[in-house]
């Protein structure tokens, strides 16, 4: 078996496995106690009659709730199955399995406990409504593959009328992961961040948000040039004066006036940052090789990227990124958002702000340093499990510092609260493994 075959062989392995093993445990998710039962007695102290003093405590202190319930560590994933992950509007019966996956990301990575709320409408102002009337059993909303451009009303509208913080993971949690990335690679090629020029492939809800946090973080705008299905983005699409987000970028990008598509917005740029169909080919090897020397390649469409890794290297790019854990430099949001609501929640945050997102990118990029960077390594993978730690503690103290935190907690609280956390999840899913309450699976 040559070289590419047993990279797309081994690229295959999950999908070979996941139903399999979906099918072996009936999900992902289930909902056990974290209190003790010593005997049924004990019933009366967490059910009736006992649990009225606990609500009329909450009924005249509102905020005891955090105190007296589990609202300070639980988040809502909100979703409607209108695109899910590379696969687009396949409903909220099928996104299920993507929701839970993300429960499991936040349970094990960030010790918050997520509940996957996949809903029976398309409908914008139901879904906001839906938010709405669930705040009181939650901390937090993550909303979750929902198509554009409703997904940035829906934002918009909840983050102003929502009394819990709501992001929307496909633009700011995908936004902060690459900004990190993009923060390391640059260090590596030795170019500065005002300076380079940037492709942008696809203009969908994530590259939309990486373009504004990219010019946040010291990007010049006039360097960036972003494509969507129809070309390159300017002045003269008119067909997008009604498309804000689309016309907004028009407005401030390309200031080369470059009219054409993928090919010529790729050429002579430092860094290519895709986010579009998840088929390998969508970038061609010959637009890598017009980029210009020491480039930077973020494929990130899922589950497939936009040019496998082996073939913009060989074209000439000297880094490569995908949203891929089987590959080098994966560029997934699970970096980012169960460290990041882990820091929301336990400073119980009324809002998530750009600051604190690159907060957040700069202490994942950092950890990535501090372990030493290389054109193979330039954020951590998953299993550097210190990193969602640190996150938590500066998106804790940013949101102190912007005055949007219910309760002020110092450096070192924070770093012993998320430890805690998030050592917790991990041992009890490990011993629940090891006594066979969760059995191995059968391959």
């Amino acid at each position: 078996m040559g070289r590419k075959e047993e990279l797309l062989r081994k690229a295959d392995e999950p999908n070979r496995l996941s139903e399999k093993y979906h099918h072996q445990y009936f999900g992902k998710m289930e909902t056990i106690p974290k209190c003790v039962v010593r005997s049924f007695d004990d019933f009366a102290i967490w059910y009736t009659p006992g649990v009225a003093e606990v609500c009329k405590a909450i009924r005249q202190y509102p905020e005891k709730v955090f105190d007296y319930t589990n609202k300070g560590n639980i988040i809502a994933i909100v979703n409607d199955g209108t695109r899910i992950l590379g696969l687009g509007n396949i409903g909220p019966e099928a996104g299920l399995p993507v929701m839970e996956g993300k429960a499991l990301l936040f349970k094990y990575l960030g010790g918050v406990d997520a509940v996957p709320l996949s809903v029976s409408t398309t409908n914008a102002e139901e879904i906001i409504n839906f938010c709405k009337w669930i705040n009181p059993s939650f901390g937090g909303i993550n909303l979750e593959d929902i198509e554009k451009p409703k997904c940035f009303y829906i934002l918009d509208r909840l983050e102003e009328e929502s009394k819990i913080p709501v992001w929307h993971d496909d633009q700011q949690g995908t936004a902060t992961v690459v900004i990190s990335g993009t923060i390391n690679a640059l260090k590596i090629v030795g170019k500065k961040i005002n300076e380079v020029k940037i492709s942008m492939i696809g203009s969908g809800a994530a590259n939309l948000k990486i373009a504004n946090l990219l010019m946040f973080t010291g990007v010049n705008p006039k360097n960036i040039v972003m494509v969507d299905s129809k070309g390159i983005l300017s002045h003269h699409r008119e067909d997008l004066m009604n498309d804000q987000k689309k016309w907004e970028i028009c407005l401030k990008t390309n200031s080369e006036d470059l009219q054409g598509g993928a090919a010529e917005a790729i050429k002579s740029t430092d860094m290519c940052i895709a986010m579009s169909r998840s088929v390998p080919g969508t970038i061609k090897k010959e637009w890598v090789t017009s980029m210009q020397d020491n480039s930077i390649v973020f494929a990130c469409a899922n589950p497939l990227p936009e040019i496998w890794p082996w073939d913009a290297l060989d074209a000439g790019a000297k880094i490569v990124a995908t949203g891929r854990s089987d590959f080098s430099n994966q560029l997934n949001n699970s970096l980012g958002f169960p460290g990041i609501f882990r820091g929301v929640l336990d400073v119980r945050a009324t809002k998530i702000t750009n600051e604190m997102c690159l907060a957040a990118a700069f202490e994942i990029a950092k950890v990535a340093e501090d372990k030493g960077l290389s054109e193979k390594y330039i954020v951590p993978s998953m299993d550097e499990w210190e990193v969602f730690i640190r996150e938590a503690v500066v998106v804790g103290m940013k949101a102190i510092g912007q005055g949007l935190a219910q309760v002020k907690r110092s450096r070192a609280e924070l770093q012993d609260m998320s430890q805690k956390a998030i050592t917790r999840s991990r041992n009890m899913v490990q011993t629940l493994m090891k006594e066979n309450y969760i059995p191995p699976p059968h391959d």
